[in-house]
C-alpha cells in the first residue's frame, strides 16, 4: 500500500565493485592477455640484449622497461575494464580530443627518431605515439556515432564517422604511416558493415583504397620500396625480410634452443616488428601456434559475447576493438613471413614499446568491459519477439 502511494523505491545494487567484477568479466580473455605479456617478456630477454650492448645499455635495460610498462598496462586494462560503457564511452571521447591534438601537432613537434616517418614526441626520458592513442579512442567515438544514426531522428553519424576517419587516414598517411591508416579504415569497415552498410557502399570504398594505394606507390619511395620487395620473387637475405624469412626456417617445429637464436644480432626491430622470428627460431613452430591460439581465442571469445548484446553501441564498439586487435596481430605475424608488405607495426602485448603496451591495455580494457556478462535478454530473444 505504501509503494502505490509514494512509489517503489529504485532497486540498487549492493554488490561490491570487486566481486562483480570478477564474476562478471570474461576470465578467458584476461588470462590470455597475461600469457601473451609473459611470452612478450620471455622473448624480451632473449631479443633486446643485443640491442642494449649496441646503444651502451645494461644488458636486460629493455626487458625491465617492458615490464615496467607492461604493468602499467594491466594496471590499466583492469580499471577500465571496471568501467561502465558509459564512463568507457566518455573516456574514449576524451581520449580521442586528446589524441587528435596530437597526431595534429606531430609535424610540428614530433620526431621520426632516424626512421623517417615522423611518428612519436620524444619526452626524453620515454617517447609517445599518438597514433597508438587514437586507435582504440576512435573506434569508441565512431561505434557512438553510428550506433546514434539508428535512433529515430538521429544525426547522420555514419557520414560523420565517414568523414572523421578520412581525416585520421589523411594525418597518417603525411606521417607517413600506411598500416596504422589501414587499421583504422578497417576497424571503421568493420563496425559500418556491422551496423548495417550496404555492400555496394562497401565496394566503392574498396575501390578508393585500391586507388589510394595506387597514388602512394607512384607518390612516396618509401611505399614503393616497400611494395617493390614485398613483390620481389626474390629475397634479399641482408634485408630484416630476409633475417625473418631465414630464423623462421631454421627454428622448424622445436627451435633452435633457447639464447641459441641468431636473428637477435642481425634485426634491429627483433624486440619490435619482428619478435615473432625471434619466437620461431628459439622456441620452434609450437610456440608461434599457441600465440596465434591466444589472440585467436581473446578475439572469438569477445565476439561470441558481443553477439549476445542487445545496446548497438556496445556491440559495434566491442566488435571494432575485437577486430582491430586481431587484425594488427595477424599483420605484424603477416609481414615476418612475408605474406604482406612491412608496416612496422607491434606485435600487440608482446612487442617492446611503451606506446604500444599502454595503448593496448586500454583497448583491452575497454574490450573487456564492453564483453562483461550483463542482466539482459539475449538480442536473439528481441528478433524472435518481433518476428511473432
Amino acid at each position: 500500500m505504501t509503494e502505490m502511494v509514494y512509489g517503489a523505491l529504485p532497486v540498487r545494487d549492493s554488490e561490491p565493485i570487486l566481486p562483480k567484477w570478477a564474476r562478471t568479466l570474461d576470465k578467458w580473455s584476461i588470462g590470455c592477455v597475461l600469457i601473451l605479456f609473459l611470452i612478450g617478456l620471455l622473448l624480451g630477454l632473449a631479443a633486446s640484449v643485443p640491442l642494449a650492448e649496441r646503444n651502451n645499455f645494461q644488458p636486460f635495460h629493455y626487458v625491465q622497461r617492458q615490464a615496467f610498462f607492461g604493468g602499467l598496462a594491466l594496471i590499466t586494462m583492469i580499471c577500465v575494464s571496471m568501467m561502465s560503457p558509459v564512463m568507457v564511452r566518455r573516456l574514449g571521447t576524451l581520449g580521442f580530443l586528446a589524441a587528435f591534438v596530437a597526431l595534429a601537432l606531430l609535424p610540428v613537434f614530433g620526431t621520426d627518431f632516424g626512421k623517417g616517418a615522423v611518428r612519436w614526441f620524444s619526452l626524453g626520458f620515454a617517447s609517445v605515439q599518438p597514433s597508438e592513442f587514437l586507435k582504440p579512442a576512435f573506434v569508441v567515438v565512431a561505434a557512438w556515432m553510428l550506433s546514434a544514426s539508428q535512433q529515430i531522428n538521429g544525426p547522420p553519424g555514419r557520414l560523420y564517422s565517414f568523414i572523421l576517419a578520412m581525416i585520421i587516414v589523411a594525418m597518417l598517411v603525411v606521417q607517413p604511416d600506411f598500416g596504422q591508416a589501414c587499421l583504422v579504415l578497417f576497424g571503421w569497415g568493420v563496425m559500418y558493415f556491422v551496423a548495417g552498410a550496404p555492400m555496394l557502399l562497401l565496394v566503392i570504398i574498396a575501390a578508393l583504397v585500391v586507388l589510394g594505394g595506387t597514388l602512394a606507390y607512384s607518390s612516396s619511395d618509401h611505399f614503393a620500396r616497400r611494395i617493390d620487395g614485398f613483390l620481389n620473387p626474390e629475397v634479399d637475405p641482408t634485408t630484416q625480410l630476409g633475417y625473418a624469412t631465414n630464423a623462421i626456417r631454421e627454428g622448424g617445429l622445436f627451435g633452435v634452443g633457447v639464447g641459441e637464436g641468431q636473428v637477435k644480432w642481425s634485426l634491429p626491430d627483433a624486440h619490435t616488428d619482428f619478435i615473432i622470428a625471434v619466437a620461431a627460431e628459439e622456441y620452434g613452430l609450437i610456440l608461434v601456434l599457441i600465440i596465434i591460439a591466444l589472440y585467436s581465442i581473446i578475439v572469438v571469445r569477445s565476439l561470441f559475447r558481443l553477439m549476445r548484446e542487445r545496446d548497438p553501441f556496445i556491440r559495434l564498439a566491442g566488435t571494432g576493438l575485437a577486430a582491430m586487435f586481431g587484425v594488427q596481430a595477424m599483420i605484424n605475424m603477416g609481414v615476418a613471413v612475408r605474406l604482406l608488405p612491412a608496416k612496422g607495426m607491434t606485435l600487440p602485448f608482446v612487442s617492446y614499446g611503451g606506446s604500444s603496451l599502454i595503448a593496448g591495455g586500454i583497448a583491452l580494457g575497454m574490450l573487456l568491459a564492453f564483453t562483461r556478462s550483463r542482466p539482459q535478454g539475449e538480442i536473439g530473444d528481441i528478433l524472435r519477439g518481433r518476428s511473432r
